[in-house]
């Protein structure tokens, strides 16, 4: 036992008051004569040992209604098992995890109204105190001070869920640094109320803390979780071409316990159903969806997946952007081009392509480094200002594709192609006849370069298969896309950083072959143009961080910004080349505004926009395995400074807290004592006679 007030003990000093009334009896004798006494002296005996009893009793009495009375105004404090005093010296620092998890529901309430009850309650503890400091994953600059209890009380219904999660160590680090502030030497009590996301609370190994603090950690947990959210989306060809199907596939995840049957998905285009489908999950399990689509216009499309899965909503729609039919600039550049310009009658006519062709003789070679695709037809020889410009254009991620002509400088040829992987190249100087045609061998369908290509001739694989005659040859690590049936190449891939070299190994000349008037012909020169276009992806996360773009016309020394609606902000910009590089600010950076959150943001240059970008909640605060009491407390038994308790909805958790922390307070009892003790030195004055 403890007392707030020990100074007041020195009131105990009152008890010799009584006592000395006792042991003196300062009431003055009377004498009264008597002629004889001695029927007086039986009675006299009696009398006198009652009356000394009495006060003995009365003196008793007495002296305990002062002593409870004094230990009263001492105000005694007991406590249950572990002595551990709050002291004043120090904060009561309190940590609400207000992250989008904190959605889920146990009891009928959610996790995060449920901490702050129990804040409430914790609150009615430190009602006199003025050194209670909150804390929220928003890290607001209002709660680095230390306030009184009711002020905090007052905070508390103007918290709000956060898009920042944070880590454990990041929120001690945060709490200490306010305590020290306060004062350096003093010793804090630090409450933390959380659901403890595996995914988001970090190494608590790494929490070190401190001999003078005392952490509480509160789990708020519930024993049924489930939460569906987007793992991902892809296309299934690499461009959306309008007014044609086109197919989108979406795998979610099942973060819960429990599994979920024939969830409705929907896919929203420009805020209009276009799509549906539904998925059936296990706990913990991924599951695929396909959308069958169609957009009418070329360019931009909002596009978004939307579910309804209860209690946690924040992570039930998924948004994306569709660009449908993107430019795709090819380049012809051509020593001797076939005479039927097979390769221009192909891109030319086509509205998704930018064609432009030029002849090696008198082309700019400026031009290269504004191509996606470069195909390079019957050039005799690679070398001069156009080898470098190719170079240049292949390290830039560029796609490159050969025909070799006729009459080709081997040597130039292989000194161009060496440096990428492409080895023992040489030409076959026999002219092609009818004998030297060899029929090519049926491609791979687990090719992935052929995904989707030959689907719908796969039911007719009677069609005769295109025959060539080569003019070179090669080898090297390359993925081979069509081989003759002996196994050597008729073209490769070979994969050169974000770019590609296609390599045909004859030229598009009846003489050598029909494989320029095969089916085979357009749908994969199609997929070459296809891969070349720069990949943009349909979607980012917040904790992506740095968001690349390819933008060839980016001005330098420009202002970029970002938009949603009201909502702006200047990311660190950085161009390099044709690539632009924005660094995101993290969550909590952008003064907590809640425009910052998943949706649509428009990228502008110079006030002008020049791209729509999706941004998506971080995957990390959608899983809901989370650290269990005993978990916790298997991590911390080593550390004396944390106490673990079992739970939140724990109705006994805030008595526990005073009585083992705080202690009971007995000033109450020793009043009612006092009153009691008041009450029976009356009674013995009053009815105790002889």
């Amino acid at each position: 036992m403890q007392f707030l007030f020990p100074g007041v003990l020195w009131g105990l000093l009152a008890l010799s008051i009584p006592l000395i009334v006792h042991l003196f009896n300062f009431r003055r004798t009377k004498k009264i004569f008597f002629s004889n006494v001695s029927l007086l002296k039986a009675v006299d005996t009696q009398t006198s040992s009652f009356r000394k009893l009495k006060r003995w009793l009365i003196m008793a009495a007495r002296m305990l209604f002062l002593a409870c009375l004094v230990l009263a105004f001492a105000q005694p404090i007991w406590f249950k098992g572990a002595e551990i005093k709050a002291q004043s010296s120090g904060i009561n620092g309190i940590y609400i995890d207000n992250s989008l998890s904190m959605e889920n529901v146990t009891e009928g309430k959610h996790f995060f109204d449920l901490a702050i009850i129990k804040v409430d309650e914790l609150l009615s503890i430190f009602n006199r105190s003025s050194n209670v400091q909150l804390t929220t994953n928003d890290f607001d600059g209002q709660d680095q001070f230390v306030q009184g209890a009711n002020k905090i009380k007052d905070r508390l219904t103007t918290l709000k869920y956060s898009e920042a999660p944070r880590t454990l160590e990041q929120v001690y680090k945060r709490q200490k640094t306010v305590a020290n502030k306060h004062n350096p030497s003093g010793a804090n009590h630090f409450f933390w109320f959380s659901d403890f996301q595996k995914s988001t609370a970090g190494k608590l190994s790494n929490i070190k803390v401190d001999s003078l603090d005392q952490v509480h950690i509160i789990p708020v947990l519930g024993k049924v979780s489930q939460n569906v959210f987007v793992d991902s989306v892809w296309l299934s060809v690499p461009v959306v071409r309008e007014m044609q199907n086109n197919v989108l596939n979406v795998k979610v995840f099942n973060s819960g316990n429990t599994t979920v049957e024939k969830l409705p998905l929907k896919l929203i285009l420009d805020g209009v159903q276009a799509s549906t489908s539904s998925v059936n999950i296990s706990p913990n399990a991924f599951a695929s969806a396909t959308f069958n689509f169609t957009v009418k216009d070329r360019g931009t499309h909002k596009a978004k997946i939307e579910f309804d899965d209860q209690p946690i909503t924040f992570d039930n729609d998924y948004f994306f952007v569709l660009n449908a039919s993107p430019t795709i600039r090819v380049l012809h550049l051509y020593g001797n081009k076939s005479k039927q310009d097979y390769i221009g009658k192909m891109y030319a006519n086509d509205s998704l392509f930018n064609y432009t062709s030029a002849s090696l003789s008198n082309v700019d070679p400026g031009v290269i480094q504004n191509a996606d695709l470069v195909i390079l037809e019957g050039a005799n020889s690679i070398d001069g200002g156009v080898k470098e410009k190719l170079e240049a254009f292949i390290a830039d991620g560029g796609s490159l594709g050969i025909i070799p002509g006729e009459n080709i400088s081997v040597s130039s040829y292989a000194t161009f192609l060496g440096k990428y992987g492409i080895q023992s190249f040489s030409d076959i100087s026999d002219v092609p006849t009818a004998q030297t045609l060899s029929e090519l061998a049926e491609p791979e369908k687990s090719n992935i370069f052929f995904e989707g290509v030959f689907e719908r001739a796969a039911s007719n694989m009677a069609v005769s298969l295109p025959k060539s005659s080569p003019k070179v040859v090669w080898s090297g690590i390359a993925n081979k896309l069509l081989v003759y049936k002996n196994g050597k190449n008729f073209l490769t891939q070979t994969k050169v950083g974000d770019g590609n070299i296609y390599l045909l190994s004859s030229p598009l000349s009846s003489a050598y072959g029909n494989f320029q008037e095969h089916a085979y012909f357009v749908p994969t020169f199609y997929k070459m143009a296809y891969l070349s276009a720069k990949p943009e992806r349909l979607s980012y996360r917040f904790n992506d961080q740095v968001l690349k773009f390819f933008m060839p016309d980016a001005p330098k020394n420009a202002t970029y910004k970002l938009k949603n609606g009201n909502f702006e902000m200047i990311p660190v910009q950085r161009l390099y080349g044709k690539t632009l590089e924005l660094t995101l600010p993290k969550s909590a950076e952008v003064n907590h505004d809640p425009a910052y959150t998943s949706g649509f943001y428009t990228l502008e240059i110079n006030g002008q926009a020049k791209k729509v970008i999706a941004l998506n909640h971080d995957q990390n605060e959608s899983r809901l395995d989370v650290y269990t009491s005993d978990e916790l407390k298997d991590i911390f038994e080593n550390n004396p400074n944390v106490i673990v308790h079992d739970d939140v909805t724990d109705g006994s958790f805030v008595q526990a807290f005073r009585d083992t922390t705080l202690g009971t307070p007995l000033w109450k009892y020793f009043i009612l004592l006092a009153l009691v003790f008041l009450l029976m030195e009356i009674l013995l004055a009053r009815f105790m006679k002889s």
